[in-house]
C-alpha cells in the first residue's frame, strides 16, 4: 500500500496497480453487415444524462475492470463533462433494463472521435450482445464522418476486449506500460496480477 496525493493536497492510500494500455485506431468505416441487436434491444442515445445515472452506466460497467478515475472525480465536473455536446452517451436497452453503454467523445475536433468508455452490464456479458453495441458504436461514430475512430483497452479489461476491437477492425498503433494510483478507498476489487509492489 501507498499513498498519492489528491487534487486537495491531502494523502490517502492507494494501491498501485501496472497495466499495459493499448491503443487502437479505425482509419476507415469496416464494410462488413452490422450484426444484429439481441432480440428486443435498442440503443438510446441519452439527450440530458444525469449526474446519477452516469456514475450507475460507469461503476456498474466498470466496477470488475478497475475503471476507478471518474469516481474520483466530483460531481461537479462530471455534470460539465456531460453538458458539452462533444460528449454523447449512448445506452444499450434490453428487457426494460439497461445493459450496457458506450461514450463518444468528439473533443479530438476535425481530427476524429474516441470511443472513450464501451461495456455491458455483468448480467449482458456472454449473452451476445457485445459485438453487435460495440459495432453500433462505431457505426455511429462514423456516421459522423470523422478522419479517424480511436479507442484504447488495457490489461484490467475483459480479456476479450483487445480481441474484439482487433476484430472490429481496429488496428494497434502502440502499447504503454502505465502505474495507476487506485484509491482505496473506492472499494474496487484489484486483481493480485494488477498489483504493483
Amino acid at each position: 500500500m501507498a499513498t498519492a496525493a489528491r487534487g486537495t493536497g491531502i494523502r490517502e492510500p492507494v494501491q498501485r496497480v501496472e497495466v499495459d494500455v493499448t491503443f487502437l485506431r479505425m482509419a476507415a468505416p469496416p464494410e462488413s453487415p452490422a450484426p444484429d441487436l439481441p432480440p428486443g434491444a435498442v440503443v438510446q442515445r441519452v439527450a440530458t444524462c444525469s449526474v446519477p445515472f452516469y456514475r450507475y452506466l460507469y461503476d456498474t460497467v466498470g466496477r470488475d475492470y478497475l475503471w476507478w478515475l471518474r469516481r474520483t472525480v466530483p460531481d461537479t465536473e462530471i455534470a460539465m463533462l456531460l453538458a458539452r455536446p462533444e460528449i454523447s452517451i449512448h445506452v444499450l436497452v434490453q428487457g426494460g433494463e439497461p445493459a450496457g453503454f458506450y461514450e463518444l467523445d468528439r473533443r479530438g475536433g476535425e481530427y476524429g472521435i474516441n470511443l472513450a468508455y464501451f461495456g455491458l452490464m455483468p448480467h449482458a456479458i456472454g449473452r451476445g450482445a457485445g459485438r453487435a453495441l460495440l459495432r453500433h458504436a462505431i457505426d455511429a461514430a462514423w456516421a459522423e464522418a470523422p478522419r479517424v475512430l480511436t479507442v484504447n483497452t488495457c490489461t484490467a479489461d475483459h480479456p476479450r476486449a483487445l480481441p474484439n476491437y482487433v476484430e472490429a477492425g481496429f488496428r494497434i498503433t502502440r502499447t504503454v506500460r502505465e502505474l495507476w494510483p487506485v484509491p482505496l478507498r473506492l472499494g474496487l476489487p484489484i486483481p493480485e496480477r494488477l498489483r504493483a509492489g
